[in-house]
């Protein structure tokens, strides 16, 4: 039932280090597309002041989320909620903030629409959305290794690939958020850091 992605081991330490500049010092932070759950309960141990809510749309995910949540009874870590990023309404009313790890570029640009519609609900002016992922940046040159990735991602679904940065400013313009920080990762990763304008 619990899951393992060995990447979770190589980032988490980096991004960490971004949302301890980002994140709000208490409330509630929701992960969106929390998948094995290690991250939630890394992140939840890391800031003990914060309740973490992780939640995924994949019963999988939320088994091993739940697993792990048991096994590591970590007491900031709530229970995993079931959560469509896409849907029009979410389990939870309100947030603290929000955080993506790697759900834009596996996902159809409808879940992306709904994770900035959703968080324009939930979260509080100012309060942080923060994507962590591959992107494409104009003024950056995309690695080979990227470019990649985003075809082997399209040839398993053409729903899914890496998005390009720019179209993701303009929707989270669209929907009332302001893009105030860009951190390059490990692995040509980005984080992307917007706030609820």
């Amino acid at each position: 039932m619990k899951r393992h992605a060995p990447a979770t081991t190589r980032n988490s330490g980096p991004i960490a280090a971004v949302f301890e500049a980002e994140l709000p010092a208490c409330g509630t932070v929701l992960e969106i597309a929390s998948g094995s759950g290690e991250h939630a309960v890394f992140f939840a141990r890391r800031f003990p002041n914060l309740s973490w809510q992780p939640s995924d749309l994949q019963s999988d995910a939320l088994a091993s989320i739940a697993a792990w949540r048991a096994e590591e009874n970590v007491e900031n870590l709530l229970a995993p909620i079931p959560l469509d990023a896409s849907a029009a309404a979410w389990p939870i009313e309100h947030a603290d903030a929000l955080v993506c790890i790697n759900m834009v570029h596996i996902s159809p640009w409808a879940a992306t629409e709904g994770l900035f519609a959703g968080a324009a609900v939930i979260l509080p002016k100012g309060a942080p959305l923060i994507a962590y992922g591959p992107f494409i940046e104009p003024e950056v040159e995309t690695a080979e290794s990227n470019l990649a990735f985003g075809a082997s991602l399209r040839a398993r679904d053409p729903a899914w690939g890496l998005r390009n940065r720019t179209e993701l400013d303009a929707l989270a313009y669209s929907t009332g958020f302001v893009r105030s920080a860009r951190y390059p990762m490990p692995a040509n990763n980005v984080t992307l850091v917007y706030r609820r304008s």
